[in-house]
Parts: structure tokens; C-alpha cells; sequence
């Protein structure tokens, strides 16, 4: 039943709204085919800040940064807790969800998924954002030069993610 369900939702949504459209004497295929030019439009808009946000974070993990900034933060990480594994995680994470994913997976094929390595990472790709993705595609779509207090906001809220799914993961086990 629930499985049915889950299926059915989508087209039940789309039949209701369109019947509620044609009952109002709307003009839904209109404004559809309209929102549909409106994030062709978008799409094109943040391309180009979406390619130099794949370029430089391809560049980032093939020139071997992560390897070396790991090897230069990893005194720093026994002081806190954080086990080295998991900061290249730490790295990745504000720069690609996808180079994330990447990462994260390999922690867990490694260390498996059931220790405080693969809980603790779990929990940070839950909780932590792609920082310098979302402020460079959203920013740039609305062509907003000065992003001010955000970029400090979220490397805040980021960080206390960390520093959370540490104590959290730690407290559980």
C-alpha cells in the first residue's frame, strides 16, 4: 500500500493542481511553458559560475591540495578529536557535494559504517553545507557581488556542525 502510495503521489499532486488551475480558469499550460523559459533563462544565467566552481574544484583534488593541507592539519586534528580520516571530508565538503560524496563513500568502504569514523562522517555530510557551491551558483544567479556576513555565517554554522556531530557521535558511543 505505502509503496502504491509513494508512486502515485507525483501524479496525484500534478492532477490535483491542474484541476484546481482549469477550475479557477486558469491558464496552466501557459504559465507552466512560462516557468519553464524562466529557468531555461536561470540555467544559463549560472552556468558560467557553475563551470568555474567544477574546474577549480577538479583542479583543488587533482593537483593533490587536499593530500597536503590533510598532512598539515593533522597535528591540529589529534588536539581536537577529529580523527584524520575524516578531514578530507572536512575539505571537500564546502567545495562539491559530489567530490564529498566521493570522499564519504571511501570512508565507509574503508572504515565501515558502524564505528565512530564512519558515524561521525555520516553525520557531517548530513549537517554541513556546500558553502562555496551554493553562495557561487545562488549569488551569482541573482548577481549579487558582496555576499557580506554569509560566507562567515556559514563556515560558523559548519563548523559547529563539526564540532556537534563529534560530541554527538562520541556521546552516542
Amino acid at each position: 500500500m505505502l509503496r502504491y502510495l509513494s508512486l502515485s503521489i507525483i501524479p496525484i499532486i500534478l492532477f490535483i493542481i491542474i484541476t484546481y488551475g482549469m477550475i479557477k480558469d486558469r491558464k496552466v499550460y501557459e504559465w507552466f511553458v512560462e516557468g519553464a523559459k524562466d529557468g531555461l533563462s536561470v540555467c544559463i544565467r549560472i552556468f558560467p559560475y557553475l563551470l568555474a566552481m567544477v574546474v577549480g574544484v577538479k583542479i583543488f583534488r587533482e593537483a593533490g591540495l587536499i593530500d597536503i593541507l590533510n598532512f598539515l592539519l593533522s597535528p591540529i586534528t589529534v588536539l581536537i578529536g577529529l580523527p584524520k580520516e575524516i578531514l578530507p571530508l572536512i575539505l571537500i565538503k564546502p567545495l562539491s557535494g559530489s567530490g564529498a560524496i566521493g570522499v564519504f563513500t571511501d570512508i565507509l568502504k574503508t572504515y565501515g559504517v558502524d564505528n565512530y569514523i564512519g558515524l561521525v562522517s555520516s553525520v557531517i555530510m548530513g549537517t554541513t553545507e556546500t558553502i562555496f557551491y551554493t553562495i557561487t551558483v545562488y549569488f551569482g544567479a541573482v548577481k549579487i557581488k558582496k555576499i557580506r556576513h554569509t560566507l562567515w555565517a556559514a563556515v560558523m554554522a559548519d563548523m559547529t556542525a563539526i564540532i556537534m556531530a563529534l560530541i554527538i557521535v562520541k556521546t552516542i558511543l
